[in-house]
């Protein structure tokens, strides 16, 4: 059956491998875009997308040809390869071997791009651990986005 509209919103987080800050600021930016073309290319849309030193944050309407995990292989691999290709890190960059996607109800986008967007100055009041710990307390109740 052709699925004609869908509500599949998708909160992504991947953790470099051993959670190691990696990513460096100056390479931020080019890092998203890659990550954005990846998910254009599959036919999915990103809403919003941050690149913290040793994890990213990415909010999509994936596609319902494409499973999260089908997604989330093809994003981790691919820009795995951008990034070690073009030397956008010092030595071998890799995500570790599993990632987060959270399912997000329409009406909790605009937060969670908030959310996602605010992440430098999150990050200065919490640590990734504390952040990642909350966010598995969080998607395990039905709790509202304000508690972040």
């Amino acid at each position: 059956m052709k699925i004609q509209y869908h509500n599949l919103y998708t909160h992504f987080l991947f953790t470099t491998s051993n959670r190691i800050p990696l990513i460096e600021e100056i390479h931020r930016p080019r890092i998203e875009k890659y990550i954005t073309g990846i998910v254009n290319n599959n036919d999915s849309k990103l809403y919003s997308i941050y690149a913290n030193p040793e994890h990213v944050h990415f909010l999509v309407s994936r596609s319902p040809r494409i499973s999260e995990t089908m997604l989330a292989d093809v994003i981790s691999e691919s820009s795995e390869r951008f990034i070690n290709e073009n030397k956008l890190c010092n030595g071998r960059f890799a995500w570790q071997q599993s990632g987060c996607a959270f399912s997000v109800s329409k009406s909790d986008v605009d937060k969670v791009c908030k959310y996602i967007l605010n992440q430098p100055q999150h990050h200065r009041k919490i640590t990734f651990a504390e952040e990642y710990d909350t966010l598995m307390k969080f998607y395990q109740r039905t709790l509202r986005w304000e508690i972040l």
